[in-house]
Parts: structure tokens; C-alpha cells; sequence
């Protein structure tokens, strides 16, 4: 979307905003997972199955992104302390109208800076092999394969980096693309 500004910041996994993201997020992996819209009940089945109660400071972080003209939530991802040094990157949607315009490198930087504010020293995230966007993504980004670390139904790759503080690194809120 050329033009748009967004804001990607800090949000309670409990507002319904985040709510409506993570089921909107849980809709389209499943739909994408089975090759047909999604049921109610899986999409049920498969929010239970992934709780976000590890997505809360001080340990974890949910973010989403929000169009600066009308407030619309345009895209989400979560970020958790799975060990010291060692953040992961989970739950992370772009609507499909904003796809191609820069918001998924924005949220993908934003969880990055909320990793190191957590005291993280690299971040690792896993995907399935029907997201090739995703994967493109990763790979321009400086996410490298790396050797699987859950043995997830859902999981076909798995990636990581080391995170740097850098000068002008993007902070979680009022991000812009290109």
C-alpha cells in the first residue's frame, strides 16, 4: 500500500483487536494448512492448541501494526523468551491487501528490537513449506536454516540470526515502509 504509515506497537493478547488477529492469523494458516476455508471449530481446535499466555511481558511480546490514517490492524507477530539469550518469533500475519508493500519487514524488525529488549541475543522462528512467502521473506532478512528445534506438525523449516543493536534500529512504534 503506497502511502500508508503504520504503527507497530506493544498490544494485550486479550484486547479484542489481538484477539480478532490471532483468529483472523489462526484462520488463514488453517485455511492454507487443509487447502479449503477453514471450519469454525478447527479454527477452534487450533487456537486451544497454541495458547498465547507466554506473550506477556516480561518474557514475551505481542505486537500489531496499525495504519496511522484509520487505526486499522493490518498485521500482527508475537515474540517470547524461549531460553536466556533466545527469543522466538511466532503468530506472524500481514493482511493480504498491505502484502508486498514493506509491513512484514517492518513487524518482523519491530519483534527483533522487542527480542533484544527482552535480553536476547538471537532469534529462531519455524514455518511450513506452503509459506513461501514467508520463507523469501526470512531469507532476505538474514534468517538462515538452521536444525530443527520442535518437532511441530506444523514445522517443515526452521530458521534463525543473530541479533546486533544497531544505530537506527526500527523501534516498535511509528514505522514506516520504503
Amino acid at each position: 500500500m503506497v502511502g500508508v504509515t503504520w504503527t507497530i506497537g506493544p498490544e494485550s493478547v486479550t484486547s479484542p483487536d489481538a484477539v480478532e488477529a490471532l483468529v483472523t492469523y489462526t484462520t488463514e494458516m488453517a485455511s492454507r494448512y487443509y487447502g479449503r476455508p477453514a471450519t469454525g471449530p478447527e479454527v477452534d481446535s487450533a487456537v486451544a492448541e497454541h495458547p498465547v499466555d507466554d506473550l506477556v511481558p516480561p518474557r514475551g511480546r505481542f505486537l500489531l501494526a496499525r495504519a496511522d490514517k484509520d487505526g486499522t490492524v493490518a498485521g500482527c507477530i508475537a515474540v517470547a523468551l524461549v531460553s536466556e539469550h533466545t527469543a522466538e518469533i511466532r503468530r506472524f500475519w500481514v493482511a493480504p491487501h498491505t502484502r508486498r508493500g514493506g509491513l512484514g519487514a517492518l513487524l518482523v524488525a519491530a519483534a527483533e528490537n522487542a527480542a533484544l529488549g527482552m535480553g536476547a541475543r538471537a532469534v529462531r522462528l519455524d514455518t511450513r513449506r506452503d509459506l513461501t512467502e514467508a520463507r523469501r521473506l526470512y531469507a532476505r532478512l538474514g534468517y538462515e536454516e538452521i536444525e530443527p528445534f520442535n518437532d511441530s506438525p506444523y514445522a517443515d523449516h526452521w530458521f534463525g540470526k543473530p541479533l546486533r543493536r544497531k544505530l537506527g534500529h526500527i523501534p516498535e512504534q511509528a514505522a514506516s515502509p520504503e
